[in-house]
């Protein structure tokens, strides 16, 4: 039985170098996470109402008006007929 506390040790070891790794994984995330660029809310506001002016988008009628169906990406498309033999 003098084994056991050894490989009790060397379990308690293992264990603690497996959480010191995970530990600096999660660190090395975090510090890449604070390399990513920010934007304020109030410039990305702005940006996104310019956008939004400036670009027609046919799921707001209200807006933009009735838009022609060959302009409308999500017109269904025409094949020509409704059915299709195999």
């Amino acid at each position: 039985m003098s084994g056991y506390p050894r490989a009790q040790n060397r379990r308690t070891q293992n264990l603690s170098e497996n959480k010191l790794k995970r530990i600096n994984d999660y660190n090395t995330r975090l510090k890449e996470q604070l390399d990513i660029p920010r934007v304020k809310v109030s410039q990305a506001s702005e940006d996104l109402i310019s956008y939004c002016q400036n670009n027609r988008d046919p799921l707001v009628p209200s807006v933009w008006g009735p838009i022609d169906k060959r302009e409308d990406p999500f017109a269904p498309a025409s094949s020509g007929g409704c059915c299709t033999v195999m």
